[in-house]
C-alpha cells in the first residue's frame, strides 16, 4: 500500500528532532455546497533539526516512532 503524503506549515519546533505541522484542507459541504476549510496538527520526525515556523513541508506516513509520530519530514516546497 503506497504511503500517504501530505503538505502542510510548520507551527512548532520547540522539540528535538520533531516538528508540529498543521495541514489544511479544503471541501464542499454536502447539504450547504459552501467551501469549508479544516485543519489538523501532526507530529513528524525531523532528524537533524533543520525546518523552523512557517516553513511548508511534505511529510510522509511512517511506521510508529514514538506514542505521537507516524510522519517524517520528506522537505520543503
Amino acid at each position: 500500500m503506497p504511503k500517504r503524503i501530505l503538505q502542510g506549515e510548520v507551527v512548532s519546533d520547540k522539540t528535538d528532532k520533531t516538528v508540529v505541522v498543521k495541514v489544511e484542507r479544503r471541501f464542499t459541504h454536502p447539504l450547504y455546497k459552501k467551501v469549508v476549510r479544516r485543519s489538523k496538527k501532526y507530529h513528524a520526525h525531523d532528524e537533524n533539526n533543520t525546518f523552523k515556523v512557517g516553513d511548508t513541508v511534505r511529510i510522509e506516513e511512517c511506521p510508529p516512532i514514538s506514542k505521537l509520530k507516524r510522519w517524517t519530514v520528506q522537505g520543503a516546497n
